[in-house]
């Protein structure tokens, strides 16, 4: 039986798909309606961490919703702000590449705070690794943030134990997340669990002992694409076995199908908390036993999905 929680967040709001379209023509105000409907249903569900990058949308996703908080008296004071930077792109004939370089993330964070109509971020995170980044530059960038009060914590997004231990030893303050793909479609993260020793193991590609590493030094688990694109909840092409298997348990359980999918996810020890990417207000409020309610899945229930998705009996 589910019961309700208190406690912090289990889910995030990912923002990338507000903004309008995905280049530099400028957003309108039904964009602003439409963001500030996706953040109302978060709201409802019970949803109050937001996820932005300061690329989504060529940076509007950050804009509209510095456009919502101006519209909203006190709601700043009630959420929690997340953004990313470290991935910048193409431009002219330059490509899209990655940079975390001392200068340019201070000047990333100073623009996403400009769009976002705050003072400071709750949280930002490094987008993805940038081989030529020195931890040491990268630290002393991070204290600044932190010591001029533009940004509280610090995490990372797309790295794994070795990338984030190296940067950690160059800081005092704590790394305090990790946001990776994880779902119930890309499993490779946990596939990486049972795959020692078998023939599959190398072609799983996931780097060994990243989740332990997070679970071992306090790192919050974020799982970015957690709802599969909705692949198990109703996508025009999905999975028929695993889909029938996720409305079979939501029905059972009087929830609905994206619960499911997110509860696969919170159920998993390291306490993952997902990110749905959705701008969908209805399809926001159909998670929210996710984010309200203790996983309601048997230990029999979570192996019969993750095998039933996998298509093969696990080795």
């Amino acid at each position: 039986m589910t019961t309700p929680e208190n406690t912090a967040d289990h889910l995030l709001l990912g923002c990338m798909g507000l903004g309008g379209s995905w280049d530099t023509t400028p957003f309108t105000s039904s964009d602003i309606d439409a963001a500030q409907a996706a953040v109302e249903a978060a709201l409802d569900s019970g949803i109050t961490t937001f996820d932005h990058a300061d690329i989504y949308r060529h940076g509007k996703a950050e804009a509209v919703f510095g456009e919502v908080l101006a519209r909203s008296a006190g709601l700043r004071e009630r959420i929690t702000l997340q953004s990313k930077c470290g991935i910048r792109l193409a431009e002219g004939d330059r490509p899209g590449l990655y940079d975390l370089r001392a200068s340019s993330i201070v000047r990333r964070v100073e623009e996403s705070l400009q769009r976002l109509r705050t003072d400071t971020l709750d949280v930002l995170l490094l987008h993805r690794p940038d081989p030529l980044a020195d931890p040491a530059d990268v630290a002393d960038a991070l204290t600044s943030l932190h010591r001029q009060g533009l940004v509280r914590r610090f995490g990372v997004s797309n790295m794994n134990a070795a990338q984030i231990a190296r940067l950690q030893a160059h800081m005092n303050l704590p790394l305090v997340a990790n946001q990776l793909e994880m779902s119930l479609h890309r499993r490779a993260w946990l596939e990486d669990a049972v795959l020692v020793n078998t023939a599959e193991s190398a072609a799983n590609g996931f780097p060994a002992g990243t989740v332990e590493h997070c679970l071992n030094n306090g790192i919050e688990l974020q799982a970015w694409g957690a709802l599969a694109q909705g692949r198990y909840t109703g996508a025009a092409e999905h999975p028929q076995e695993t889909a029938t298997l996720v409305a079979k348990l939501a029905e059972a359980k009087g929830t609905t199908p994206e619960t499911i999918v997110l509860w696969w996810l919170r159920r998993h020890p390291a306490g993952i908390k997902p990110v749905i990417g959705t701008s969908n207000p209805q399809r926001i409020r159909a998670c929210r036993d996710a984010a309200t309610l203790t996983p309601d899945l048997s230990h029999d229930e979570w192996y019969t999905l993750w095998i039933s998705a996998r298509g093969t009996a696990l080795p």
